[in-house]
């Protein structure tokens, strides 16, 4: 679709074609070669975390974090119904059954307070997902997880380099899963992370990372052999993924001070149209900062949220609607236990997302608000 201003554009710094020859000239292509290492490296040092693992996609992440928390078919697993299906279909597949909460009336992240009340004898799993890359309420949950004794996987696909109460999002949680798929701020076209806060966890990650097998001990020369150990997969990405990355994340902090300036503006420019009612702004807690991940409306309807797509379609500007509600998906509707979670059934009809990437400048952010203004 060629729009004048498109949704998202991928922003390139300049060096990724120059590491990924890099790679391939290197003579290594398989995954958890120099650049592999350099991105894991880079998270451990900057955030803390215990150890992180690249993956193909957050999805992949999720998955693995799946198997080391051990789930078995019947287990309960608490996710928010207004996220992306990865978030629960990780779990599904080792054969949970997903019990859904609703999101908070302020910002479409978990309502915690919601979540003991969902707590069985079966549950074991917490999933808050930081929904545009802004934190759930993480002591709260936290909390609820060592009083029931439940483990905490943070879904941090949208939240690089944001944080809750200064800790950074995805450390906080026993495990986490991020994204780097070319919507987000950080990319490598698609590819994702597994990030471990938990020390139990961190030599059965590599080993399910390496297909089941403890070959990343033998690269290290830790055993004199490697051999199948556990179930696992090939979830680790090629070194061609990984150079690409690690370009990106040379360029983390101007990528995100851009576009922490473009949502400022955003906000600026459409706070006096909130103000006359006409839609509602991001809302920020006090105890999370911004990782300008994405800039959003909430709109007092479908049908006024349908018309603004539309508006801005016609004048070649392409915004989107986001999650519909997963417990009201086809897949899982007969699977819910009928509870009504209508927070999330709002932000399915009414949110909608403006465009938001690198490129953008104040001309476009302008062009965006007067057309919202008629």
């Amino acid at each position: 679709m060629n729009l004048q201003i498109p949704f998202n554009k991928p922003h390139l710094t300049g060096k990724e074609a120059h590491y990924m020859y890099q790679a391939v000239y290197n003579g290594k292509l398989s995954g958890n070669g120099e650049f592999t290492k350099c991105c894991q490296r880079f998270f451990e040092e900057k955030y803390g975390f215990k150890k992180c693992l690249l993956t193909t996609s957050c999805t992949d992440a999720l998955e693995m974090a799946a198997i080391l928390c051990g789930i078995q078919p019947g287990d309960e697993v608490i996710v928010p119904s207004y996220t992306f299906v990865s978030s629960a279909l990780a779990f599904v597949r080792q054969g949970a059954k997903i019990v859904f909460a609703d999101s908070m009336k302020r910002n479409p992240n978990i309502d915690a307070e919601q979540i003991e009340a969902l707590i069985t004898p079966r549950t074991k799993v917490i999933v808050p997902v930081h929904y545009a890359g802004v934190a759930c309420d993480m002591d709260r949950i936290m909390e609820i997880a060592e009083k029931h004794h439940l483990l905490v996987v943070e879904d941090a696909a949208q939240a690089i380099d944001s944080y809750y109460k200064g800790r950074p999002l995805g450390t906080i949680g026993h495990l986490s899963a991020f994204s780097f798929h070319e919507t987000k701020n950080i990319i490598s076209g698609e590819g994702g992370m597994l990030g471990i806060n938990d020390d139990r966890f961190i030599r059965r990650a590599e080993i399910i990372w390496e297909k089941g097998t403890n070959r990343a001990e033998f690269f290290r020369g830790e055993v004199n052999k490697y051999g199948w150990c556990d179930i696992g997969s090939s979830f680790l990405p090629s070194e061609v993924v990984a150079a690409f990355l690690w370009a990106q994340l040379e360029h983390l902090d101007d990528i995100q001070s851009k576009r922490k300036q473009l949502w400022n503006k955003y906000y600026e420019l459409l706070k006096p149209l909130a103000d006359e009612g006409r839609f509602h702004l991001p809302d920020i807690p006090d105890y999370a900062t911004n990782n300008a991940h994405m800039f959003y409306l909430v709109c007092n309807s479908l049908q006024e949220r349908t018309a603004l797509i539309k508006k801005l379609k016609e004048n070649d500007i392409l915004a989107v609607f986001h999650y519909l509600s997963l417990h009201s998906s086809e897949y899982y509707k007969d699977k819910h236990d009928g509870r009504e979670l209508p927070e999330c059934d709002r932000y399915a009809d009414c949110l909608v997302r403006l465009p938001m990437y690198y490129e953008l400048n104040e001309d476009d952010l302008e062009k965006i608000s007067k057309l919202l203004a008629l």
